[in-house]
């Protein structure tokens, strides 16, 4: 029996006819994207569902979908689908990150266009009958400092269109190689310097624990005055209420967002002050990027209720049925060696060495590989999936070599995660055990035996008397139970690092008293995505 799908939002004709070419059943029916009950009462029946952002995949519709196999989202973000009930329910999820770069990208421009000529208001005010010439005084784009937020995919475009209009352009991305950014003819800097010199800034990052609010009240207020800020990326990045404030006190020149903390935005503190733009998330809203990601998502479903070929997945890796039977394990160590490193790690990243030994070097090492560079670019990206992580990488500058032996040691095999910056080099090595639990083996060249846990906590020490009464006793102060405790050394008195297997997140007070101790060279609170 042939796979059936249900398009439950606006695909075109020419994605459905995608499906049908392939062979598969597909029922056009638009109109059930916005009705839950009538999606809910028909979602069994498929084992796709193609969507854009009108459908909602709650956990609810999910219980219903005894027979789904897949969801592809026509566009890159996913807040409309539940993840995590969507990976418990064993569908896979996907998207197409790659077709609305360009349609973003230039209305990041169009938008910077439009506050630096104040073009909607002198719009709306000649159209009201009114010849205000001298109201209406913009400024040339041409040798100013652009600076952007977010040098990847969407950014690296904004950057090549500002240099065609001979602006200067420098960017903040902590990802972004010196090498990388000379080629792309950038100024590589840190954030503050890019809010003192930047005349406009952009953002163009995915909305995680490490850019929200990235420009609060406290950085926008470092920006030159009369600087213009936009905002084509995510809802949340920005302080909006502080755009606002400073914009009315004069300091901040313009602002222009076309996405809101809240949304649908009916109500925001931007709305009706001078010379700000607002457009309602129409970042992607172009004809031709809704049908890139239209016959994407078409191509890749098909590819995959067909073949069983994952592409573009955000909770699979792109491996057979067959290999992650035996994969699903070190796949998840993979994922948990580069998700270390990349929270260990603030400098960019100049290259990543990975290390199979045993029976880890015999397996699809592609996959094995994309898991571990996803897991370091995840860190900084939420977005980031085993599929697009290595191409991320390197257009970030990133070199990413592997090599493989046999079995050296006292494990049947192991992974070692080596990244290079600037600065360091940085290893971590893995395995996983007879139970199917992977542990880290090695840190910085210690060997250890730790269990990998949601929540852990790193230190680095000089090998003394009481860093474990330390730990433990702040821990029980602050309430936080010690599921697992790793020690190491290198020697009798020399460096030493615990890892920390917590029941809950270890918060910045408790990191402050340890750090009150003056015992600890390093504390890092870390986050495993640990089924």
């Amino acid at each position: 029996m042939a796979p059936k799908v249900l398009v439950s939002d606006k695909l075109s004709e020419t994605a459905v006819q995608i499906f049908r070419d392939r062979g598969i059943d597909v029922d056009f029916m638009p109109e059930v994207g916005k009705d839950k009950e009538k999606l809910a009462e028909i979602i069994g029946n498929y084992d796709g569902l193609a969507i854009r952002s009108a459908t909602k995949v709650t956990e609810k519709i999910l219980e219903k979908a005894d027979n789904l196999k897949v969801v592809g989202r026509a566009g890159i973000g996913t807040d409309n689908i539940d993840k995590d009930a969507a990976s418990k329910k064993g569908v896979i999820v996907m998207n197409t990150p790659f077709g609305n770069m360009i349609t973003t990208a230039e209305h990041a421009i169009a938008m910077m266009f439009s506050v630096a000529r104040q073009i909607p208001e002198a719009s709306a005010s000649t159209q009201a009958g009114k010849w205000e010439k001298s109201r209406f005084m913009g400024v040339e784009l041409t040798g100013k400092t652009l600076g952007v937020i977010g040098a990847g995919n969407i950014g690296g475009i904004v950057c090549d269109r500002a240099r065609g209009l001979r602006m200067k352009v420098v960017a903040y991305d902590p990802y972004l190689s010196q090498e990388k950014a000379d080629k792309m003819g950038v100024e590589k800097v840190e954030l503050d310097e890019l809010l003192a010199r930047a005349d406009f800034v952009t953002l163009h990052v995915p909305l995680t624990e490490q850019t929200k609010n990235i420009l609060s009240r406290e950085n926008l207020q470092k920006m030159k005055k009369g600087a213009r800020v936009i905002n084509c990326a995510r809802g949340g990045l920005v302080d909006e209420q502080a755009v606002a404030d400073l914009i009315q006190s004069g300091h901040l020149g313009a602002a222009a967002f076309d996405v809101f903390a809240e949304e649908p935005a009916t109500d925001n503190p931007l709305f009706g002050l001078p010379n700000v733009v607002c457009t309602p998330h129409l970042g992607a809203a172009t004809t031709e990027a809704q049908e890139n990601v239209a016959l994407q998502v078409a191509e890749q479903m098909s590819d995959y209720l067909l073949t069983g070929a994952v592409t573009n997945a955000l909770n699979m890796p792109s491996v057979t049925a067959e290999e992650a039977k035996v994969m699903g394990p070190w796949i998840d160590l993979a994922d948990h060696l580069g998700s270390f490193v990349g929270q260990m790690t603030d400098e960019p990243i100049k290259a990543i060495n990975i290390l199979y030994d045993g029976v880890a070097s015999e397996m699809n090492l592609d996959a094995l590989t994309c898991a571990a560079v996803a897991g370091i670019m995840k860190s900084f990206n939420a977005e980031v999936n085993m599929v697009s992580a290595p191409l991320i990488a390197k257009e970030r500058g990133v070199k990413i070599s592997t090599t493989h032996q046999d079995k050296s040691g006292a494990f049947e095999g192991y992974i070692k995660l080596t990244v290079v910056t600037d600065k360091r080099e940085r290893s971590i090595g893995g395995t996983v055990f007879s139970d199917g639990k992977p542990r880290f083996i090695q840190i910085k060249g210690i060997n250890i035996d730790a269990e990998i846990g949601p929540h852990m906590l790193y230190t680095t020490n000089q090998d003394e008397p009481g860093i474990i009464g330390t730990l433990g006793r702040t821990m029980g102060e602050a309430g936080v139970n010690i599921a697992n405790f790793t020690l190491g050394r290198t020697k009798e008195g020399g460096e030493a690092i615990a890892l920390l297997y917590v029941d809950a997140p270890v918060d910045s007070t408790v990191i402050k008293k340890l750090k009150d101790t003056g015992l600890f060279r390093q504390i890092r609170p870390l986050e495993f995505d640990v089924a």
